[in-house]
């Protein structure tokens, strides 16, 4: 006859899956993906239908990829699918300079033959990647995903976490990883609170065709009101990123095409000839978050979740990935060894290994930006000599060339192409 003593802690023991993720954009299907080769058993809970997540269409949102995020999406299956759509990163070209009046004479000039492994990384249109995410993930056993579902609570135990969906569902797992953003509903539940400002500053995100060819290079102007980013897309297309105050930006982002091109032009100039805009056109607020720990008990952060930084160097999505390479080497690695996934010790593991990275680089692109968005005369020689000086030394140059690429730190294996 069963123990009736016995029922609570059999319940305490079933789990729907290992790992309950929340958050289907990238950086949570990424992370199900690598933890299903690694033999555990993944929900993803994802707020959007997944009609939402599979529209093909072109709408201008692309990726800046380094190497080593290339890597990792190879060795989890999604690469070798997508990589006839990306466009490699040759060249990257930086200047400081005033819309109309063109770069100032001392620059960065990153090129990708100085180093061996390849391209510093790969241009890819989001429809493409979200895509390969989804019929990578309908494809693994090891994989539910959840659409349409939010998470209202969450409750952590010494066995588990349970969480509980607005549909009145509940799903039980041994871990929770919030990969839902700045705004964390998972971060806020755990009591984990976060450090940042505004930047005073928004993104104006579009695709534009040009008339000349644009050979791989990739260009970053430094402005006084901010940078703007120009990314090879396949074919005479390039993705843009740029910068302006608030007020501006809403203005510029008010006007019909033809009035945005014109504000446009003589900030991007004439070097690829005749521009158009191809896509839709966004924008969004520019801040720094950074989480005040990525790991709470049976609940770990992930990407946007635990850091949002300036886009100035483009590793907004390359940092979630070396989170997701990190996170998921340290749960199969814990598997092995026949210790609790979930016990905080070992959260803690990626989260040592993770913080220090991120919070480097925060404070790096956030130094960056205060350097170079202004227009101070004393400032802006010395941001010039320092890139004549570092272009002008090439051990510095290819330090540069590698941290662009993905290179350096400690790399979880993924990153390096290996299996976990």
């Amino acid at each position: 006859m069963d123990n009736p003593a016995r029922a609570p802690i059999l319940q305490a023991m079933t789990y729907n899956s290992d790992i309950l993720i929340v958050g289907g954009g990238l950086n949570g299907p990424a992370l199900a993906l690598a933890l299903a080769q690694g033999g555990l058993s993944v929900t993803v809970i994802d707020a959007l239908p997944q009609a939402a997540r599979g529209d093909d269409a072109f709408d201008g949102r692309s990726y800046a990829l380094a190497l080593a995020s290339m890597r990792l999406l190879r060795a989890i299956g999604v690469w070798d699918g997508i990589a006839a759509h990306s466009q490699p990163i040759l060249e990257i070209i930086a200047t400081d300079g005033r819309a109309g009046e063109g770069p100032a004479p001392f620059f960065l000039d990153f090129d990708h033959g100085e180093i061996e492994e390849g391209p510093m990384g790969y241009m890819l249109e989001d429809r493409f990647l979200r895509q390969a995410f989804l019929e990578a993930m309908a494809a693994s056993p090891h994989i539910t995903t959840l659409s349409s579902e939010t998470v209202v609570a969450q409750a952590p135990d010494a066995t588990g976490v349970t969480v509980t969906l607005a549909s009145g569902k509940t799903l039980r797992g041994r871990v929770l990883v919030g990969c839902d953003g700045r705004r964390s509903g998972v971060a806020q539940r755990a009591g984990i609170r976060g450090t940042g400002w505004d930047y005073g500053q928004t993104a104006l995100v579009c695709a534009i065709a040009h008339e000349k060819p644009h050979n791989g290079i990739a260009h970053q102007f430094f402005m006084p009101a901010g940078p703007l980013a120009i990314l090879p897309l396949p074919g005479n297309r390039s993705s843009i990123v740029w910068s302006e105050s608030h007020k501006t930006a809403a203005a510029i982002q008010s006007l019909d095409d033809a009035g945005y091109l014109a504000a446009l032009r003589p900030r991007f100039g004439d070097f690829l000839g005749e521009i158009s805009l191809a896509g839709a056109r966004f924008t969004y607020p520019l801040n720094l978050t950074l989480a005040n720990a990525f790991a709470a008990p049976r609940v770990a952060l992930l990407g946007d979740a635990a850091h949002g930084v300036h886009p100035i160097a483009g590793q907004g999505l390359n940092l979630g990935l070396r989170d997701v390479g990190a996170l998921a080497q340290v749960l199969v690695e814990a598997r092995r060894r026949g210790e609790d996934i979930g016990a905080i010790d070992v959260l803690e593991r990626y989260q040592t290994w993770r913080r220090f990275d991120t919070t480097v680089l925060a404070a790096g692109t956030d130094a960056i930006n205060k350097l170079f968005s202004n227009d101070n005369p004393l400032l802006r020689l010395g941001r010039d000599l320092g890139m004549g000086a570092v272009n002008a030394v090439p051990a510095l140059r290819r330090r540069f060339i590698r941290e662009a690429a993905g290179l350096t730190g400690e790399l979880p294996r993924l990153m390096t192409g290996q299996p976990l």
